[in-house]
């Protein structure tokens, strides 16, 4: 029997400012901008480095992170990488500020964490 393949996941993220966004994601973690619209103040876009890729929205709403809601739920988006050592030696490089440090947590996991500009939590790890 043939499996349908699945490429990906993307979280989605209601933001206050789609531009601050794209320049959060670009500059400080290195992702691409693959698309946005309208070319000029967007209101909608589309970053991506490699398999990882991210939706950023403003919309009539406040942005509402889990952190917000749920302190044992904060993260927003949990992102895979084989190496988070060598990813945290980079985003340190470029003066990324990590929510959580880089270490073995209670869960299993290596990795850190880090918070965008509209306060979402992204983890970027491994299991142990």
């Amino acid at each position: 029997m043939n499996q349908a393949y699945i490429a990906g996941i993307a979280p989605f993220f209601i933001v206050h400012n789609v531009t601050a966004s794209l320049s959060f994601y670009g500059e400080m973690l290195n992702f691409e901008t693959v698309f946005q619209e309208p070319a000029h103040d967007p209101f909608f876009a589309i970053v991506q480095r490699d398999g990882a890729m991210i939706f950023l929205k403003a919309v009539e709403a406040d942005p509402l992170p889990n952190s917000s809601r749920a302190r044992d739920a904060r993260w927003d988006a949990y992102v895979s990488v084989p190496n988070p050592d060598i990813l945290a030696a980079e985003f340190i490089s470029r003066d990324v500020t990590f929510t959580q440090p880089l270490q073995d947590t209670h869960d299993g996991l290596r990795g850190f964490e880090l918070a965008d500009t509209d306060g979402y939590i992204l983890f970027f790890g491994r299991p142990l």
